[in-house]
């Protein structure tokens, strides 16, 4: 297999750094490495199975932190301002695998570089500094203990370049909580699954970057024709964006029971308009915000001075999107606008996850709730619902491991290990990964998602039913592959699996783009950007294999790490149907999850019974000759 010239789209160079002993090397991988997997999930996958011995500690020195853009990152398409963090996850001890927006993806790119592999562990605490392709790790010890949106500046200041960007972990980070983020552009988090705690336990502060390389593409005109069709159509077809962004739906999931509430236990928040993104826009919204190459500006920016202090809130940190709103609001029972908004702040000054933040916090409040902790199991930290500063008190608690904070930090399914008692029943996540704040129980198809993403409980690979009720660009998308009319939402018959194995596919080939979700492209689009970057020809076809590879890698991954078929399961509130509410007496029967999951397993070419992907398939995908020499085995 030929490495050179370098495919379109890439620069046809892996940039491998050991923080144990210094050594830096460039990789010169297989064209066809970029061709089959294009980048993001799909490379972090590979290469932790390739490179990563079978059983590591996720906190050892062995664990890889792998930062990894795309083919389309550095090409200037809308969309593309994003890149993806992976590792094996100290949360749940699998995949590990978030995408992130922002600047640092596309400034990385024009380093030289298309990937970036930290091995080993720096002896006291450093940061990357990679400039084209000069590579230093330099001392941070002045910058520990210091919050996200100090260090940028003092970067910046340092090596005298106010353009550069920087990837950095806070204090949880530094005393590795389980569920602890890298912030990027100090407000874009890689949240989920735990990367922060990693790059804390390889004393890696930060990874500032700058690059003036220019990125060359077979044919700039196919990938320019893909950017205009972008131009033309996204106010019309992401209005939604444009106008709130992603909090302008909180009073809408709660109108039609969508909306998690004091954890999944209640049918609707009874005050979602003072946590709600409408209120935000009145009140203390400074800006919007967007990510390199993107005309939506969707990410929020919230300003407020408060007399006593308490609920000041820095713009430099950004604000609360949905996710955080209902995490730390309404999961948690909060309704007091400015608390959740000032929680989000330090989470993003400290860099923790915000969904496994309010999870966890949301599951303590429930053992308190029915008495299984006590002021002398937690040191006298015993939250209620709709406590603000409770709340707060614990995100403090758990970004720094202050008493119980200790213990929260390993998130809530090892903490409810602990607990016994019946705790597990209260601890909502999959694989040990908090579940996203989106009803199952509304859209049944979650589940699905839920219990096989390779990261655990995440939404951004999972399908979204009610985007598939009516006519319109989801249904037109799913259209150009399988012919499909609108679904009922609470609908997961035959079709419906069909649909969710095209639209997960399209959802991980996303993740390996890495293109944002909110810009409304076809498969077609990304199969015309792909085939104009690189020179080679992708198909609609390519495209969801991409995606589905991704998926399989994953699932390839945490069966050698210890996962089995078993672990394909959702808490069992999510399957009890609520007595009272919009979608009273709703919900996916056992039997039901059941049927629908060994047959997505088939859709996949898993084995029905254990799960595992077949030889047959990975034949099909051109995963047999990528793995030849990968340990596959525990």
């Amino acid at each position: 297999m030929s490495t050179t010239p370098p495919l379109g789209g890439t620069y046809g160079k892996i940039l491998h750094v050991n923080l144990t002993t210094g050594d830096k090397w460039i990789e010169t991988p297989a064209k066809e490495i970029y061709h089959r997997l294009v980048g993001g999930r799909a490379l972090v996958a590979y290469l932790l199975l390739r490179d990563l011995p079978p059983g590591a500690n996720p906190l050892g020195p062995e664990n890889l932190l792998i930062f990894a853009p795309g083919i389309l990152q550095g090409t200037n398409l809308p969309g593309s301002g994003r890149h993806a963090v992976g590792a094996k996850s100290p949360l749940t001890g699998g995949l590990a695998s978030s995408e992130i927006g922002g600047w640092w993806g596309h400034e990385f790119k024009r380093t030289g570089y298309d990937v970036l592999v930290v091995h080993g562990r720096a002896g006291q605490p450093v940061y990357l500094w990679i400039e084209n392709e000069q590579v230093e790790i330099r001392p941070a010890t002045h910058l520990w203990g210091k919050d996200t949106g100090e260090v940028e500046p003092l970067i910046r200041a340092e090596l005298g370049d106010d353009k550069i960007r920087v990837a950095q972990i806070g204090v949880a980070g530094e005393s590795m909580v389980y569920f602890s983020s890298i912030m990027h552009d100090i407000n874009r988090a890689a949240g989920r699954g735990g990367t922060g705690a990693v790059m804390g336990s390889k004393n890696l502060k930060a990874v500032a970057v700058r690059g003036t390389r220019k990125l060359e593409v077979a044919d700039r005109k196919r990938v320019s024709e893909v950017s205009k069709w972008l131009g033309q159509n996204y106010r019309e077809k992401a209005g939604w964006a444009i106008e709130t962004g992603t909090p302008g739906g909180v009073i809408h999931l709660n109108t039609i029971g969508a909306l998690p509430t004091r954890g999944f236990q209640d049918p609707q928040f009874t005050a979602p308009e003072k946590i709600s993104g409408q209120l935000m826009h009145e009140t203390i919204l400074k800006e919007r915000d967007t990510c390199m190459v993107c005309p939506i500006s969707c990410k929020q920016v919230v300003e407020h001075d408060d007399p006593d202090g308490r609920y000041t809130l820095d713009p430099v940190y950004g604000g609360p999107e949905y996710e955080t709103l209902s995490a730390l609001g309404s999961n948690c029972g909060v309704d007091n606008l400015l608390a959740v908004a000032k929680a989000n702040e330090r989470c993003a000054a400290y860099g923790l996850d915000t969904i496994s933040t309010g999870g966890t916090i949301a599951f303590v409040m429930e053992c308190v709730q029915r008495g299984l902790l006590t002021a002398t199991d937690t040191g006298g930290y015993l939250p209620q619902w709709g406590d603000p500063e409770a709340m707060l008190a614990g995100v403090e608690l758990i970004a720094r491991r202050q008493g119980f904070g200790n213990r929260m930090a390993n998130g809530s399914a090892k903490l409810a290990a602990e607990l016994g008692n019946g705790a597990e029943a209260y601890a909502m996540h999959t694989r040990g990964l908090e579940v996203a704040m989106h009803e199952p129980r509304f859209k049944p198809s979650l589940l699905i998602g839920y219990a096989t993403s390779p990261s655990g409980g995440d939404h951004i690979t999972s399908v979204q039913d009610s985007d598939y009720a009516g006519p319109g660009d989801n249904i037109n998308r799913v259209n150009a592959i399988y012919k499909v009319e609108p679904l009922a939402r609470h609908d997961l018959s035959e079709k419906k699996l069909q649909l969710v194995y095209h639209e997960i596919n399209w959802h991980h080939f996303l993740d390996c783009g890495v293109m944002c979700y909110f810009h409304p492209y076809f498969y077609e689009h990304m199969a015309e950007a792909l085939s104009g970057a690189t020179g080679l020809e992708y198909s609609i076809a390519d495209v969801l294999a991409v995606g589905e590879r991704a998926n399989t890698l994953g699932r390839l991954f945490n069966y050698r790490e210890g996962f089995t078929q078993a672990d394909d399961k959702v808490p069992r509130r999510l399957m009890k149907a609520f007595e009272t509410g919009p979608i009273a007496g709703e919900a996916l029967s056992p039997e039901k999850f059941e049927w629908a999951l060994r047959r997505y397993y088939e859709l996949m070419g898993w084995d029905r019974e254990t799960g595992y992907p077949l030889p047959e398939r990975l034949n099909a995908l051109g995963l047999s000759e990528l793995l030849a020499e990968v340990n596959l085995k525990a």
